[in-house]
């Protein structure tokens, strides 16, 4: 859907030759991957808690797990390229990631956030999880008390679903439509179980007491 939106770009910073390249909360690193193809000179390096990601990679992206919520291990000035995709929700204090993204970019290089708006009932809850999904409106604000200058902010349309007229917006409407029905429980239920104290659905119950008579016996 993101590069749906880019008109088929993998980013929208004007990097012409980086170096190093660091792509936060990788997921499955396809983006990482891309990126290391689109410039086979730069290091690229994925980085997640969980080591989810493939190990046939070009020879120049690695994955490791590492937290960023918490102090950066990266050299200052060593990074030409920071990527920052839908980590709304998992970044606790965000002026401490942007403290640690403006210590570790090198001058001339950039910081790129992407984020999507959410709706109000999971936002007050995020406030009592005490990680904000509100990151989308207020990156720009957050990159500029950091000490990041020139900072440009793009906003773009995602439909709920196919209602619009235009092919791209239409396409859009209807990955997001998929994304959202067919997620929306992964999505919400570590929040709304958690910060909103709502029971476990009767499977996830189940299948919870299961695990934990598998542990106690081990």
């Amino acid at each position: 859907m993101y590069t749906l939106t880019l008109g088929g770009e993998l980013h929208l910073a004007p990097i012409k030759t980086p170096r190093e390249i660091l792509d936060v909360g990788t997921g499955t690193g396809t983006w990482a991957i891309q990126m290391a193809d689109k410039f086979p000179e730069a290091q690229v390096t994925g980085t997640d808690l969980s080591p989810i990601q493939p190990d046939l990679v070009p020879c120049n992206c690695v994955f490791e797990i590492d937290d960023v919520s918490l102090d950066w291990t990266w050299e200052d000035n060593q990074l030409d390229y920071v990527h920052v995709r839908e980590m709304f929700g998992s970044i606790k204090d965000w002026n401490l990631f942007c403290s640690e993204a403006y210590r570790c970019v090198a001058p001339g290089g950039y910081i790129e956030i992407m984020e999507h708006s959410t709706w109000p009932t999971v936002n007050d809850l995020s406030v009592k999880w005490g990680k904000t999904f509100d990151t989308w409106k207020e990156s720009k604000a957050l990159l500029e008390r950091a000490g990041f200058v020139d900072v440009v902010e793009k906003r773009f349309k995602w439909p709920m679903n196919g209602w619009s007229n235009d092919p791209t917006l239409k396409q859009l409407g209807e990955l997001n439509q998929i994304r959202l029905v067919d997620h929306i429980q992964g999505f919400t239920l570590r929040l709304l179980t958690g910060a909103g104290e709502w029971p476990l659905p009767p499977s996830e119950a189940n299948t919870t007491v299961k695990l934990s008579r598998g542990l106690s016996v081990i």
